[in-house]
């Protein structure tokens, strides 16, 4: 029997019910945790603001980044498959591959995982999008690689596999402060939150065991992390179906279309903390890479336009694994990878809870990405000593 399962009434608070809060809650629950969800806002979750790809070889990822994101892509059919037995809803989970074009050879041949990719001459790359910009003379094609409609299926699929499972929701709350005691040996345990409700009250809740996925805002909480947001912009524009099949990934936007013929098409990329809204400038910029890049879709009908903040940690890689006090394990700092690295993160975290006091899981595969993506990588000398408590 495992620890999770020996503690399942010792129920396990989530902070944050976004796409990572509510992935992370859905395996927790699945595999017969007792779970609580914690979230101020839903229209606030990046996951909503997504574009949903699943591209770890068209972001140039590398090194422990790009094999985390190999694993989560290799794990999502099943986890799609568990969400969607769970809601009864669709995710809309594509594997339709990913397009990056090149105005040169020697751009294809310097690109991070071009290795990974089945190289595409102008011909080629005509015949796989449709009507892209003579500029581009060779690309690559990413087959292994795919998209979720996050904004119109996954994320309200996920809760309501969460609400069939049993997770609790508290809805509009905000986490203001992790309390914690420390024992004779110095080392620091989490003991309860306060909250504020959505009247103004600011209430203690108990805890010995949560989840931080709290995203863009997860630094109010646990200062010594530096995580950011990174504003977003996006639109949709309706092409007729099969239009274009696959994702296209150029240098200055990204084209991601759903199986309707919806064509998400982002995103800009801007350090101006929580500032709200559309602004001319960013949809302007959008606009012209996408005629840049595919001159017929500026003739695609516009739909909808929309912004996010994404959790942005210094070196742009997530938080995970145990945090700062005992009890506490970080799901944070996904930047743009949120989508992709939902599977795994959610795998990663339950087997983190589920080793108990020793806080490292008994399983191979997870150590070194716990190693890498630890949260006290970017000031050890910090420790525990800001975190935040009453």
């Amino acid at each position: 029997m495992t620890a999770l399962h020996r503690s399942q009434q010792q129920q396990v608070l989530v902070l944050g019910g976004g796409l990572m809060g509510l992935a992370v809650a859905h395996g927790l629950a699945r595999h017969g945790g007792s779970v609580r969800l914690l979230r101020r806002a839903r229209r606030d979750a990046a996951g909503f603001a997504a574009a949903g790809m699943a591209a770890p070889h068209a972001e140039s990822l590398g090194g422990s980044l790009l094999a985390l994101a190999q694993r989560s892509l290799r794990m999502i059919p099943a986890w799609v498959g568990a969400i969607e037995e769970d809601s009864g809803l669709p995710c809309g989970w594509l594997p339709c591959g990913t397009v990056v074009p090149f105005t040169s050879e020697a751009q294809r041949q310097a690109f991070p995982t071009a290795a990974a990719g089945r190289p595409l001459e102008r011909a080629d790359l005509e015949a796989e999008v449709p009507g892209i910009s003579p500029a581009f003379t060779c690309g690559l094609l990413f087959p292994q690689d795919g998209q979720l409609d996050s904004r119109r299926q996954l994320m309200a699929a996920l809760e309501q596999a969460c609400r069939r499972r049993g997770v609790l929701f508290e809805e509009e709350v905000t986490v203001e402060r992790l309390c914690w005691e420390e024992d004779g040996s110095g080392r620091k345990h989490l003991v309860g939150i306060t909250r504020r409700t959505s009247d103004g009250k600011r209430l203690w809740l108990p805890c010995g065991q949560a989840v931080l996925c709290c995203g863009a805002w997860s630094h109010k909480l646990i200062p010594q992390v530096p995580v950011a947001p990174i504003k977003g912009q996006m639109f949709s524009v309706q092409a007729p179906r099969q239009a274009l099949r696959r994702v296209l990934f150029g240098p200055g936007a990204y084209l991601v279309p759903r199986q309707d013929g919806l064509v998400v098409v982002g995103a800009t990329s801007e350090q101006v903390g929580f500032t709200p809204g559309l602004t001319p400038m960013g949809q302007t910029r959008l606009e012209r890479s996408l005629r840049e890049l595919l001159p017929a879709a500026t003739r695609w009908p516009p739909m909808e336009r929309w912004y996010g903040f994404r959790p942005c940690t210094r070196d742009q890689q997530p938080v995970l694994g145990p945090g700062p006090l005992a009890g506490l394990v970080m799901a944070t700092g996904h930047h743009r990878n949120g989508v992709l690295l939902a599977a795994v993160t959610a795998e990663l975290t339950r087997a983190v809870l589920d080793s108990g006091a020793a806080g490292l899981p008994n399983i191979p595969w997870a150590t070194p990405f716990l190693h890498a993506f630890r949260w006290n990588r970017f000031s050890p000398a910090s420790a525990q000593d800001s975190v935040r408590q009453d």
